[in-house]
């Protein structure tokens, strides 16, 4: 069985569930950060040969299960072992999060899939990104925002020339781009980490994983 990094989220969404939102309001108001403020400076994904370290899940994916603890044994008891609460697990090649009060302060955490990169990940926190901010292509027929996983190492808080990094722009606010030279940053921008993994979903609109048949080889990419 994979090992997994369970990691606290700061997200700005309220919704519960892995892969996209149900939100028409969401995702206009994603399609305006992205058309307008966030986009003024850096780089998305693909721009000028600045690339996320994307993963994309595939469909026979399982997800690392968030599972409550009841208590020690011994000593634990039948009420407190009555008393903890469980989720069906999430749809194959899909994810869940998991906050412990969704009507407060929107910060849960997530399973992220054990590996070098999130060892070595100093100081983990973790984004839940849409695509559209972050200039990730999918498949046209997703008109909704798809969430990202995003690992953020907050260890490195220094200028690396096209990395993605976490930037808490004066009067703009966070932003996720990537600059060819430091000059490009923002006035007064504050570096909170890089970019260390994107996992994105796989959802049923997408091409299957590579069997070995050359006709079904084919990625959400094109």
């Amino acid at each position: 069985m994979k090992n997994f990094f369970l990691i606290s989220t700061a997200v700005l969404a309220s919704n519960v569930h892995g892969w996209i939102s149900t939100s028409t309001t969401r995702m206009s108001s994603s399609s305006a950060l992205s058309m307008s403020s966030i986009s003024a400076a850096g780089n998305v994904h693909g721009q000028n040969s600045c690339f996320l370290p994307l993963e994309q899940v595939d469909q026979d994916y399982y997800a690392s299960r968030i599972v409550q603890i009841a208590g020690m044994y011994p000593g634990v008891t039948k009420e407190e072992i009555n008393s903890v609460t469980s989720e069906p697990p999430p749809p194959m090649g899909q994810w869940s999060y998991e906050f412990t009060d969704p009507d407060g302060s929107q910060v849960g955490t997530v399973a992220i899939p054990g590996s070098n990169i999130a060892s070595t990940c100093e100081d983990p926190v973790v984004l839940i990104c849409e695509h559209f901010a972050l200039g990730v292509e999918l498949p046209e027929e997703l008109k909704d925002p798809v969430d990202l996983l995003v690992l953020v190492d907050r260890a490195k808080n220094g200028f690396a020339e096209r990395k993605f990094l976490v930037v808490d722009v004066p009067g703009e606010g966070v932003i996720v781009r990537a600059f060819s030279t430091k000059d490009e940053i923002p006035t007064g921008g504050e570096i909170l980490g890089w970019v260390d993994y994107v996992q994105v979903p796989w959802l049923p609109c997408m091409q299957k994983s590579k069997t070995g048949f050359m006709e079904d080889n084919e990625s959400f990419g094109g």
